[in-house]
């Protein structure tokens, strides 16, 4: 899901739900202080003023020089990367790529989102297609991750501006401001936010507005109109002060012309986006589409991009879906939201159900058993390994803990608490494997939108305990969640978490 480019994984530096055996975790999975004084409290250091001293780095090399084991390290490190080294062949020989519960319909192709942080609008796309290609037929299809990347990106840009209307008080070096005028228009971004693309603009095969350059390689476009945005929300301010310092200009009057200068401005922006982009079909804009089915007969459908939308998700729509999160720092059962994250201004706001792991794994049992893949987000980098032919996501697949004589000792809390973890990338789940005897699911099948050199052949096995510690939501339908998580979501009675808490990252 987000800022940079999710299509490369950042480089695996995760932890492990893992104590020392004087530590115990409180019910929010942080480490409670130790009771007694620690037996090293009254240890002196070798540097007093807290530098690093050649005696720290003496003490330091003559424990390293007297293990074995690291020497053996040191000779095989320094000329191999460590995660393709320090893999686990028992722990891959342990989760393999095989099911008992799978989606019987077999969507394609294998997706790719390239040089782009699409993964979100990817994951959407796949999980709709299914209906699509059941009901017309179809050998292989993909619907326009470009149209929604369009919509969504010329939005985002309104979104900020009007964020730097409303905050135009705010003096610009605030956190709050500052903030915002970071990662501005991501190309990441949330199941509600996709809801609100849907709900607008509908649905187009890829034919009807297929990928451009820059649609695959979003970075050049992205740099330029966050120079113009940043430049026009400077002028958003300036125009507010000079009218906020006028007595006869109302509140009312203010926001007219504020709002009249912001559409002037956003011209630029679409000028941009239509020139890089392509100029995408209208939302009530009819269409054809000509195209073959799965036994090479002709075919074509007509309508507009909503018509189309409302036409494929009559099963399960995304409107009626919503998020189940876990967030082991706040209370379960509970309503979340994200203060000033979104796409669409006035839009569906971003809200996530928070409950127990084992929530969202039977989640996902009930909507593969019902036919439905199923949106996720999860921080993707951490102890997995995508590449060709491997495809593993598995906290036992890596054993950097042998081979450094170290613990990776940090809670999912304390991840999230401190920067080390959180939503990066959006994804598939298309089958389950349950225990037959505990019902409990053991593993999952992850159709992912790096391509076929991805994983095998795309696809990536996940383990139940990589889903424990670094799985952060599911998208469920109304129909197969609980009748409590559907009261929640329904309730409106919402926490508002800040603008820059880690559940407001984008995937």
């Amino acid at each position: 899901m987000g800022s940079s480019v999710s299509k490369v994984p950042a480089q695996v530096t995760g932890t492990l739900n893992t104590t020392s055996s004087s530590e115990s975790l409180d019910e929010k999975g942080f480490v409670r202080p130790r009771s007694s004084t620690s037996s090293a409290a009254g240890s002196l250091p070798l540097a007093t003023d807290g530098s690093i001293s050649l005696s720290n780095v003496d003490a330091w090399e003559s424990a390293a020089a007297a293990d074995p084991k690291i020497q053996l390290a040191r000779t095989i490190l320094a000329h191999t990367n460590i995660k393709s080294t320090l893999t686990s062949r028992p722990a891959g020989v342990a989760i393999p790529h095989v099911f008992n519960h799978e989606l019987e319909f077999k969507a394609g192709p294998v997706t790719n989102q390239k040089s782009s942080g699409r993964c979100w609008l990817f994951a959407t796309t796949n999980v709709i297609r299914h209906e699509v290609m059941k009901k017309l037929k179809l050998k292989e299809f993909q619907l326009s991750q470009s149209y929604l990347f369009f919509w969504d990106k010329l939005n985002k840009s309104n979104y900020y501006l009007e964020l730097s209307i409303e905050n135009a008080d705010l003096p610009v070096d605030d956190r709050l401001v500052n903030f915002l005028a970071d990662d501005l228009i991501s190309d990441g971004g949330q199941w509600d936010m996709v809801v609100n693309l849907l709900e607008t603009y509908g649905l187009v095969p890829q034919p009807i507005y297929p990928e451009s350059f820059h649609s695959s390689a979003s970075s050049p476009i992205n740099n330029l109109l966050k120079m113009k945005l940043r430049e026009h929300a400077l002028t958003l301010r300036a125009l507010s002060s000079s009218l906020k310092a006028d007595p006869a200009v109302s509140p009312e009057s203010a926001i007219s012309t504020l709002r009249a200068k912001k559409e002037e401005l956003m011209q630029e922006v679409y000028t941009i986006m239509s020139a890089t982009l392509g100029v995408p079909p209208k939302p009530d804009a009819p269409f054809t589409w000509e195209y073959y089915t799965e036994d090479g007969k002709y075919a074509k459908w007509e309508g507009t991009p909503l018509q189309f939308y409302k036409a494929f998700t009559t099963k399960f729509s995304p409107a009626e879906s919503f998020s189940l999160i876990n967030d082991p720092r706040n209370e379960y059962g509970k309503l979340y939201t994200v203060d000033k994250l979104g796409n669409i201004w006035g839009g569906r706001p971003v809200l996530y159900v928070n409950t127990e792991i084992d929530d969202l794994k039977q989640a996902i049992v009930r909507s593969i058993k019902a036919g439905q893949p199923v949106f996720f987000g999860c921080d993707v980098g951490q102890f997995s390994d995508t590449g060709k032919d491997v495809g593993i996501m598995d906290t036992d697949y890596f054993e950097y803990e042998q081979a450094f004589n170290i613990t990776l000792g940090l809670t999912k809390a304390q991840r999230l608490q401190t920067n080390e973890s959180a939503m990066t990338h959006a994804m598939v789940i298309s089958a389950v494997h349950v225990d037959e005897k505990t019902g409990r699911p053991v593993r999952f099948k992850v159709e992912n939108s790096w391509g076929e050199d991805s994983g095998v052949h795309g696809y990536n096995v996940m383990s139940d305990k990589w889903f424990d510690q670094f799985v952060f939501q599911v998208v469920v339908h109304k129909s197969l969640a609980t009748k409590e998580h559907v009261k929640i979501f329904e309730s409106g009675e919402r926490v508002v978490l800040p603008a820059w808490d880690p559940m407001g990252a984008l995937a």
